[in-house]
């Protein structure tokens, strides 16, 4: 071996060392670009939306009403039942005050002649229904004694939904607006009601602030019972035959939403087109203008936790922009 080949020996390392990066590197490239892409191509197309506030609540009268007997004595007579409908002025017992359940109990020992005798001479006390409603509370029989303080009767005029509404979505709920209440004791029965009335005083527990929303159904079911656990859907907007496009394909930048579409010039460049968007129902968002059924949207593929990175480690993760909240968006 002479001193010329010792020579030519490293830099043909070299080269042969140079074009095995070269190639490996190639090869890596298209596998990421073929088989890791960061994120799917998306179609806008049309569908219907309706946005809609989810909310829970407690089934409780409206008014409450406690019937309290005049003076103190005893029941002679109950004329209603709990769940009676009754109408104001109606009669719903009879009793005697102290006085003259004595002198009954005196007479009864005389005969029937005497308790007949003392039965027409003196009265028993009529006890009357205040209000129109429903009876939801009966808490004495006949022959029980009580005093003017017991309550022996508790009506209702009807049942309403008390549903706590968040502060961040009482803007969005008005007086007569349509919705529906589940009860959790009758789960495959959907209620229609609408918006009664809107607490003007809020309630703060845990450092969440509420609103409470009087749901009235617009037929109060029989099955219907105060203290039910109930959940309420609040319909606040609806859109039929809208150009949609997923949630998650939108970014706020710089107060405008925007999305990733296919560049024409760089395969592997993707180019940012704004949007003018209407209502979502927080999977999918309305688009009023940038985009047609014809354009494809980029949607970014969210990995595992362990495979990111960390936070905004996609070239379009939702993470390192601003999301919109259902109800909201650009030009809404």
């Amino acid at each position: 071996m002479n001193l010329s080949t010792l020579h030519k020996k490293p830099l043909i390392l070299i080269v042969i060392s140079s074009v095995a990066i070269g190639v490996g590197g190639l090869l890596l490239y298209k596998k990421n670009a073929a088989g890791e892409k960061p994120y799917k191509e998306v179609k806008p197309t049309r569908a219907n939306l309706e946005l809609t506030i989810l909310s829970t609540g407690i089934v409780q009268p409206e008014n409450r009403v406690e019937i309290k007997p005049p003076i103190a004595g005893r029941v002679e007579e109950v004329l209603a039942k709990e769940g009676n409908r009754v109408k104001r002025g109606q009669l719903l017992a009879w009793m005697s005050s102290t006085e003259r359940a004595a002198l009954l109990d005196a007479a009864r020992s005389k005969g029937p002649e005497e308790l007949k005798k003392w039965e027409g001479l003196y009265r028993p006390t009529p006890i009357l229904a205040p209000i129109n409603g429903t009876l939801i509370l009966r808490n004495v029989e006949p022959g029980q004694s009580f005093t003017a303080q017991d309550s022996i009767f508790v009506m209702s005029d009807r049942l309403t939904i008390k549903a706590q509404v968040d502060e961040t979505d009482i803007a969005q709920i008005k007086l007569k607006q349509k919705a529906t209440v589940i009860l959790d004791a009758y789960a495959k029965e959907t209620i229609q009601a609408h918006v009664d009335q809107i607490a003007y005083e809020a309630k703060t527990v845990n450092s969440v602030t509420t609103y409470i929303v009087d749901v009235l159904p617009d037929e109060t079911p029989s099955s219907m019972r105060s203290g039910m656990t109930a959940n309420v859907t609040f319909f606040v907007a609806a859109k039929e035959n809208a150009l949609v496009i997923p949630t998650e394909a939108l970014k706020l930048v710089n107060g405008k939403f925007i999305v990733l579409t296919p560049s024409a010039e760089k395969r592997n460049a993707p180019q940012e087109t704004a949007l003018e968007t209407g209502i979502t129902d927080g999977k999918r968002t309305e688009v009023l203008s940038g985009l047609t059924e014809q354009d494809t949207v980029l949607v970014p593929i969210l990995k595992n936790k362990s495979d990111r990175g960390g936070p905004g480690s996609s070239p379009f993760s939702p993470m390192g922009g601003a999301r919109p909240r259902p109800g909201g968006g650009g030009g809404h």
